[in-house]
Formats: C-alpha cells, structure tokens, sequence
C-alpha cells in the first residue's frame, strides 16, 4: 500500500496503503474498514496440528486480523461468537496484530509452520510467493460462495485458475471529484472517454480550478495513471500471465506510457505537482480536493476518510462524487475493468476444513451488512450493498458490479521491487526525464534482478 504509513518492508505496496490509511483511521472506523476487515479473518496463533483439532472434536480455528480497537474489533468478535453458536464443537480465535507488524510475523510464521489458519492475504506477488511455497490452499467454492462474493473480486484473489483467498470486501479505485466544482465549470455529466477528460480539464481551468491533483513525491499516487492506462491497453490474459513470468514484453505496456505522456499536454495536474504529496496536510492531492483548490483526484476507495480529515470542519465533503477511469481508445482490455484492493482472506496450509466453513460464513449477507457498517466498507457481497449508502460508495460499487474483473494494484500484482520500479519511471516521465520505453526498461530490468 501506499501513503501515510510506514511499511512492513522497505516499501508500501497500494494493497498496504489502503489498509494502513484505514488502520490510521481506526479511531473512527473509517480508516480500519478494508484493511482491518481482511486481516481479521487471519489467525490468532497458529497451528501445526491443522487447525487445533481434539479427541473430543473440538476444534480451534486461529484468526490473525489488523483490527486492534474500534468497531472493526467488536465486528470480528461478534463474528467469531455467531460462528460458535451456529457449530459449538468450532472456536474461533481471534488475534488482531497491529498492521504495521501483519506481514513480517506472518511471514515468519509460515515459514516455521506455526501460521494461523486464516489470514489477512494481501495478494498479488505476496500471495502467488505463498501459492509456489505450498504454504496456503486452493478454495474450493461452492455456487453459494461464489455468488455471495461475486466474479470481480473472486478473480481478483485467483492465480493459475484456482482462489486462494476469500474476498470479503472491494476497493474499487476511480477519480474522485468535487460535484460543486464541475457543476461551477459547466460539467453537466462525469467523463467516459479520455477525450470528454480532457475537455472537462479545460473547463475547469476557465474558472482557475487545478483540474486534477496527484501526489507525486509519494511516486504510486502519478503511478496509478500508468496502472490505469495499463488496465486499458492490456487484456487480462496479458495482464495475469504477465505476473507470472515478470516480462513486460506486450506493446501495450508502451502504449501505456504513451498515453500518459499524451495526457499531459493536456496539462490536467496542478502546479508543483512533482514535490506534493498525497495526503498530509491541505497542500497534498487530498487536501487540495477537500478544500475545493482541484476539481479531481485518481484514488482508492479508502480516500473519503483523508479528504474528510482535511476539509476545514474536519467532516465528510458534502459534493464528493466517484466515476470509473475512463475508456481509451483502441485498447485491448475491457473497458468495465476496474483497478483495485479486494480485501481477502486465506487459509495457511495445514487450516481444518473448519475454517473453511468461517470463511463461506463471513461473507453471508447477515455477516457482510455489519461488516460494512463497522468499517464503511464497500462489502462484496450484493445483497448486503443496500447498507452503502454515500454516494460516491453507491457509485463505486455500481461499477464494480459491472466490471468484467478486478485488478490489484500493479505494484501489488507485480511485487515490490518491480512495483518500485515502474512507479518511479512512471515519475520520471511526468517530470520530463523518462519515456514510456523508460518505463517498461527499468521494469523488466528489475523484474530480471528478482
């Protein structure tokens, strides 16, 4: 993940950032929805005997979760108690582990064969790494499983045609927008087409509004106009097989980088766009849209919470609106594909079938509803999405219903020193110092590093 939070590792991946801005806004319950949510169904202490099975037939399930105070701790717990009830040879073991932390003791855990049973998975080359150890196991989903998850996001959680973690809630990224400003600039209706964006960035610099903001200093934020672009230009065969070989060999990663560097003539950033950053303080990218300075921001789901701590009152932005990345001309991949975190949950290697069963169960529409509430979460499951009721989310999970797939964040989907490297070649082409040959160079050059 990217933003606010220092990383398990040298640095945060966009899977990370979105749990860790979450995990900064615990206090409020904003913050810890996605991320805490995941990592709940993670494990408590693991297990070598396969989940701690008895000779009595009792049955402990350990679950590791990032949710240490707030509602996000009460809705596991609950959560853990209505399992019990339902099956009263199964306890359920919660333990929240402080985010920052998640990954290296769970690393170390699966690496001596005391892992949880369930675990936060933040997917992407973190999972597929898990997947070529033998460390978690392929889910077998039933119909009922996969309609209460749906398509988008259980591809999201699937490598080499097999999901290896349940997802439990959606991070749909988007543009976020001020419907106050457009409305000021003439905008009557959201952008589909990169053509209606760059119209509208000229009309929103007629009435001397920054069109759009992006942190640059933090890299992943200007990085994820690439991702986008990529989402556009690639089909998803390209887009899956590519996380598995690492070669960047498609025309379309060029295509990408081309256009991006198109969509600058357009000049749609705001000024000295290179050293802000994205969500400290008003002069970040958050900031300049919770004060109404810029019209637009691409982000993830997790953004309301920021731009909420930083409008004047501190309070939600009334005129906050949401609209898919638009569709680009020509481009191989589907136009309904949505780049985003899916929180997901996986099952360590030796996890009884019991826990299985907590997984199917936690993503039930009487499970999803106060998971939502707890964690203003865009749950995965349709028929618990009446909860969502802001806007924005209401929009957001529209899109993800249409989406065809779900794609993680590519510095996720690619590892961290691939991720790395594409996102600062993504900065040095916006600061004029690269090329979209540049981009797909250091990649694959730091792709065959390893």
């Amino acid at each position: 993940m990217h933003g606010l939070f220092t990383p398990v590792v040298s640095m945060t991946t966009d899977q990370e950032v979105c749990t860790m801005t979450r995990k900064a806004r615990s206090a409020t319950a904003v913050a810890i929805g996605l991320g805490i949510a995941l990592t709940a169904t993670g494990c408590a202490g693991g297990s070598t005997d396969g989940g701690g099975g008895s000779s009595d037939g009792q049955v402990t399930v350990t679950v590791w979760e990032n949710a240490t105070t707030g509602p996000g701790v009460k809705y596991w717990q609950d959560a853990a108690k209505a399992y019990h009830a339902l099956h009263p040879n199964v306890t359920i073991k919660i333990q929240g582990i402080q985010n920052e932390d998640l990954d290296g003791k769970l690393q170390t855990a699966l690496n001596s064969s005391s892992a949880p049973d369930i675990f936060l998975q933040r997917g992407g080359g973190k999972m597929r790494a898990m997947v070529n150890a033998g460390q978690i196991q392929a889910l077998d989903l039933t119909a009922t499983d996969k309609a209460n998850a749906g398509a988008a996001a259980i591809a999201g959680n699937t490598i080499d045609g097999k999901v290896y973690a349940m997802p439990n809630d959606t991070q749909p990224e988007g543009i976020y927008y001020s419907k106050d400003l457009f409305k000021q600039a003439g905008i009557t209706s959201t952008p589909t087409t990169m053509d209606e964006l760059e119209a509208d960035i000229a009309k929103l610099k007629a009435i001397d509004v920054a069109p759009i903001a992006v942190g640059a200093k933090d890299a992943w934020p200007a990085a994820h106009w690439y991702y986008n672009f990529a989402l556009r230009e690639c089909s998803q065969d390209t887009l899956t097989t590519t996380a598995k070989s690492l070669e960047f060999t498609d025309e379309c990663w060029t295509k990408a980088g081309d256009d991006l560097d198109a969509f600058l003539k357009a000049d749609p950033f705001q000024k000295g766009f290179l050293t802000a950053s994205s969500q400290q303080g008003a002069g970040s990218s958050a900031g300049m849209l919770a004060n109404h300075k810029a019209a637009m921001e691409l982000m993830g789901n997790w953004n309301p919470g920021v731009i909420a701590s930083l409008t004047p009152n501190e309070k939600p932005l009334p005129d906050l609106g949401w609209f898919p990345f638009p569709a680009v001309a020509g481009g191989q991949g589907d136009p309904t594909a949505i780049m985003g975190g899916s929180d997901g949950y996986s099952l360590s290697r030796n996890a009884p079938k019991d826990a299985f069963g907590f997984l199917q169960f936690i993503v039930t529409k009487d499970q999803q509803e106060p998971f939502a509430k707890a964690f203003n979460a865009i749950p995965v499951n349709k028929d618990a999405q009446g909860v969502v009721t802001d806007s924005y989310n209401v929009s957001a999970l529209q899109a993800f219903n249409k989406a065809g797939y779900a794609m993680q964040f590519l510095d996720t989907e690619y590892g961290q020193n691939v991720g790395n490297a594409m996102n600062t070649a993504v900065v040095n082409l916006l600061a004029g110092k690269g090329s979209a040959a540049d981009i797909v160079k250091d990649t694959n050059a730091a792709a065959a590093k390893g």
